[in-house]
């Protein structure tokens, strides 16, 4: 839909892509490059003042040099059953909810959130909200593509119909750097008295931030400094996102289409983020780490995991850029 409405000359403000397959980022960032059109992606940490305020330190040398980037994200989400085959709600056009993933029979414990846990629709949590964190690990130290991953994770909590793993720890690899991501679907046992969010570590200190406000350590654990907003929220069971940040993050895309302001996340900057998660995806269900070329994302030999870079379509929904 986004390239579509990219094609159609609009500015567009994208979430994420809704497969767990990279090409769909993919040709967001080439639509985007062909039209030339202004597309942020929800990725509303990076419009937090004390988010950008606290990053442009670390980057200053806060805490040395930054080169480990923790993040995680808990929650105690329910099973969502074995599904049964059952009318379509009146109210709901199965064919156009579907979109381009092939067809299948209406279940009573899709619609309307449950479809993230099924690899035809959604992207399980890595990409429902391990993305977010991820990005801004990503963002404090400053690195783009990984050149591996590694994936350990499960399904452990409840036998349904979830496809996705509830459990998940998977690693991404740089020649000075690393950064951890840790999900817990079904868990709710928080880091650092925090259901979600990142510790940076560096030569001289750590910073663990989320979206509420930071605090800042020095290399024995003691705390030296700290920050807490009175405006957001980072709780995992918040669904709406009606905080300062995301009135921010609008805010700048707005701005960027009427005074050309730089947006805080275009999509080829985010649709780095986004990949590595997805990849891990991947790496989950090949089993076996994936070594990457760096500037593109690209599984280097290893044909069964680049297999998966692509979904398959309903025919007819085809999407070209």
């Amino acid at each position: 839909m986004a390239v579509l409405a990219l094609r159609a000359g609009k500015h567009v403000y994208v979430e994420k892509p809704s497969s767990h397959n990279p090409r769909e980022g993919e040709l967001l960032v080439e639509a985007q490059r062909k039209y030339n059109k202004k597309v942020q992606v929800g990725d509303q940490q990076r419009s937090s003042p004390h988010s950008i305020r606290i990053i442009n330190e670390i980057h200053q040398g806060r805490i040395g040099r930054a080169y480990f980037g923790f993040s995680w994200y808990s929650n105690t989400r329910k099973s969502m059953g074995i599904g049964k085959v059952v009318p379509v709600p009146d109210y709901l056009d199965w064919d156009l909810w579907q979109g381009p993933a092939p067809r299948s029979e209406y279940k009573d414990n899709i619609h309307p959130y449950n479809w993230h846990w099924l690899t035809r629709y959604g992207t399980g949590e890595a990409l429902n909200n391990g993305t977010h964190e991820v990005d801004v690990a990503r963002w404090a130290l400053g690195v783009e593509m990984p050149q591996r991953i590694t994936t350990s994770a499960g399904r452990y909590q409840f036998k349904d119909d979830w496809q996705f793993p509830d459990t998940m720890t998977t690693s991404f690899e740089y020649p000075d750097a690393l950064i951890t991501w840790e999900g817990k679907s079904c868990n709710g046992q928080k880091f650092y008295n925090r259901d979600r969010g990142v510790c940076i570590s560096g030569t001289t200190g750590s910073v663990v931030l989320d979206r509420t406000g930071y605090e800042v350590y020095d290399l024995n654990g003691k705390k030296t400094d700290e920050f807490v907003s009175q405006k957001d929220r980072a709780s995992s069971h918040d669904l709406l996102s009606r905080d300062s940040m995301t009135d921010a993050h609008f805010a700048n895309f707005i701005a960027a289409i009427q005074k050309d302001e730089p947006l805080h996340s275009p999509i080829p900057v985010a649709n780095v983020s986004v990949t590595m998660l997805q990849l891990s995806n991947i790496a989950y269900f090949v089993k076996r780490d994936l070594h990457l070329d760096t500037t593109n994302g690209h599984v280097l030999n290893d044909k069964e995991a680049m297999g998966m870079w692509s979904r398959h379509y309903q025919p007819g929904w085809e999407v070209r850029v």
